[in-house]
């Protein structure tokens, strides 16, 4: 054994020596896989509770760096912004030097998506407890987004149910109702402006559920992609099988 690992370890080292990047990168691949025991064709009861527990480690891993403090905020990639038909208030409070009005209203919405956040992760638990082996199978080796495309199918609705509440009342505790209605009212007392009305909570709810596919579609990929993201024999026989279907 002890000679069959060193000449491994040889071979691998002449290689990675004289082969090309893309070369290194598959070698490198096999020879992970094989240090990680991903081998073998998984049964159907694996492949299920093997993709249940990734995405139960995923998405629990995304919706407690969502509920964070600065989760939304401080993540350009899900940072809620005015609404579109808004804008153009924030442009032109920014004009007329109302810089900090603006800001607190950006702040806001973002504390409160952060505070809705919490009440993601059971949801998605949910689901993947309902999901079917089929379910788990299709999405296993399926598209890199299919566990994705199916979060958003089965839990959209749910997650706008229990959003909404959540967030109409952290929009007030954190103050963004005040800073909302504030900013609206600055805006239209200027001349000639065309007044906005916009459902905050619909729009903040609706911004936050975005952004929770947004980085499940990140854990998604996490797990996919980076072998060292399998963190159990079983997602490592798994996953290492789905690599061998691609």
């Amino acid at each position: 054994m002890k000679r069959t690992g060193l000449f491994l370890l040889a071979a691998s080292a002449l290689c990675f020596s004289s082969c090309d990047a893309q070369s290194q990168s598959k070698i490198g691949n096999i020879l992970g896989q094989v240090a990680t025991g991903a081998t073998g064709t998984p049964s159907s009861l694996e492949i299920g509770n093997a993709l249940k527990q990734a995405l139960e480690i995923g998405t629990s891993a995304g919706a407690d760096r969502l509920s964070a403090k600065d989760g939304f905020f401080g993540n350009m990639a899900v940072k809620i912004l005015f609404p579109t038909e808004a804008q153009k208030v924030e442009k032109t409070l920014r004009s007329v030097g109302l810089n900090s009005l603006a800001d607190n209203v950006i702040l806001s919405l973002n504390r409160a998506a952060e505070d809705a956040a919490k009440e993601a992760k059971p949801i998605f638990i949910n689901a993947i407890k309902q999901m079917t082996i089929a379910d788990a199978t299709n999405i296993l080796l399926g598209n890199k987004d299919a566990a994705t495309t199916y979060f958003k199918r089965v839990t959209t609705s749910q997650l706008m149910e229990k959003f909404s509440p959540v967030i109409n009342n952290s929009l007030s505790k954190v103050g963004a109702t005040k800073y909302w209605t504030d900013a609206a009212a600055a805006y239209n007392k200027i001349p000639l402006v065309k007044p906005v009305n916009t459902n905050l909570t619909q729009y903040v709810a609706e911004k936050a559920i975005d952004g929770m596919f947004v980085q499940v579609a990140q854990e998604e990929l996490k797990i996919r992609d980076n072998i060292g993201a399998r963190s159990t024999s079983l997602l490592q026989k798994v996953f290492g099988y789905a690599d061998t279907k691609k």
